[in-house]
């Protein structure tokens, strides 16, 4: 067996070895959405007992990677630095932690424990991956997610059904935060696929599902468009797959086609609530008026929480804008829109660099699932697509964009063969 042989194979074991560290990480920013209810509900604490716990393990995962990732150093912090994303990743938390000092947050303690928790989860990607190589600890984090939201599924399907037919807890967990989970993970096991990294097909299919089954009308939207986008453009899937996948899900639509039916009567009857469309659009209306008051830098990080007053007659409490673009720029104002505009631009560039493949067309769906999602939902303290995310997935596309063969079968340059001078006669 020839030395290229060799190594090409140890190559290939270490593609498909698992980083153990990076795998119970994933599976912690997943399966934490359920810390808090299950700490209520089975535990009997308090809410606020729940949320602690979660930010204690927080910074207990990044105190073990710590001590766990010490020695030699694969990708130096100061190369991720160089990435725009990374960059733009670095800019927002610096501008999140300053608006702190200004932030109308009913606690200002709170406020810094939960801007703690974010920063502890971008330092825990970075230092895993400064330490191990790239693709393991990505393809890690992501088997860690995906198997942390399929236990966050399986547990939502246990629980009694809200009021109006949809997954989650009426007081703790809204089914727009578990559909969001899974449609994200999904992408996770759809990526692993396509690395042909283990066999993930179940997974998708039950997370695919939960998601539909949460009634989450604005993930369901963005998760069929960015998947039809994907479908559409990308030429490595077969035309059969394609139109299997296309049926398989018209089959599940037609299985849910009575519960769908039942929630849709529910929405358009009860359409004075918070919830509904004509709810949403009062919601941006009062966050565009309470922006324009504070235009330059906005309230502050977690300055929605008991400071917005509630919302319509059922008394709906607001936990962000419902608009990522609008909550950006009530949280952090003109700057805000220019760090929004920053974060997702050079992340676009980026994946735009790739050569055209895949990948390619894999990441500008994820985008596309993101961007749209945010149109009419987001997160309370993050942006809808992470911070550690982005430092992720910007790590591992620059890796996919530098990553060159290591044995190319190139013929070597051949010589001119010297002429032998003419003989004078």
């Amino acid at each position: 067996m020839s030395g290229e042989t060799v190594i090409t194979k140890l190559l290939d074991l270490n593609h498909f070895r698992t980083n153990g560290v990076a795998l119970a990480v994933g599976f912690f920013f997943s399966f934490r959405l359920f810390i808090m209810l299950l700490s209520v509900r089975i535990l009997g604490t308090e809410p606020q007992t729940g949320v602690a716990a979660s930010l204690a393990l927080n910074i207990l995962f990044l105190v073990a990677v710590a001590f766990h990732s010490p020695g030699k150093v694969r990708y130096p912090i100061s190369q991720m630095g160089q990435l725009a994303p990374v960059r733009w990743a670095f800019v927002f938390l610096s501008f999140s932690c300053c608006s702190l000092l200004w932030t109308s947050a009913v606690s200002a303690p709170a406020a810094i424990a939960f801007w703690c928790g974010i920063a502890a989860d971008v330092a825990i990607v970075i230092v895993m991956l400064r330490g191990g190589r790239t693709e393991v600890v990505a393809e890690s984090l992501m088997k860690g997610y995906v198997w942390g939201a399929c236990a966050v599924a399986v547990i939502a399907w246990l629980l009694p059904a809200q009021s109006d037919l949809r997954l989650g807890d009426e007081e703790l967990l809204g089914p727009n935060a578990i559909g969001y989970l899974c449609a994200f993970a999904f992408f996770f096991a759809q990526y692993l696929m396509r690395e042909k990294d283990g066999k993930w097909g179940a997974a998708a299919v039950l997370l695919s599902v939960t998601m539909l089954r949460s009634l989450s009308k604005t993930t369901i939207i963005a998760f069929l468009a960015s998947e039809v986008f994907l479908l559409w453009n990308d030429k490595s899937i077969r035309r059969k797959t394609k139109v299997l996948l296309a049926l398989g899900a018209v089959v599940i639509i037609v299985a849910f086609s009575s519960l769908l039916t039942s929630y849709f009567d529910s929405y358009v009857n009860s359409g004075n609530q918070a919830e509904t469309l004509t709810g949403r659009l009062g919601i941006w209306t009062y966050f565009l008026l309470e922006a324009i008051q504070q235009p330059w830098i906005g309230h502050g990080f977690h300055s929605v929480w008991q400071v917005v007053p509630p919302f319509g007659a059922d008394q709906f409490e607001a936990r962000h804008a419902h608009n990522e673009l609008i909550q950006q720029f009530y949280a952090y104002g003109v700057v805000g829109i220019c760090m929004f505009l920053g974060i997702y631009g050079s992340l676009w560039l980026q994946v735009r660099r790739l050569v055209g493949g895949p990948r390619k067309t894999f990441f500008f769906a994820l985008l596309l699932f993101i961007l749209v999602r945010g149109l009419a939902d987001t997160e309370a303290f993050d942006l809808s697509l992470p911070l550690w995310a982005i430092v992720l997935i910007s790590v591992l596309v620059n890796h996919e964009h530098a990553k060159r063969p290591l044995f190319v079968d190139v013929p070597l340059p051949t010589c001119p063969q010297p002429v032998a001078p003419e003989r004078r006669v």
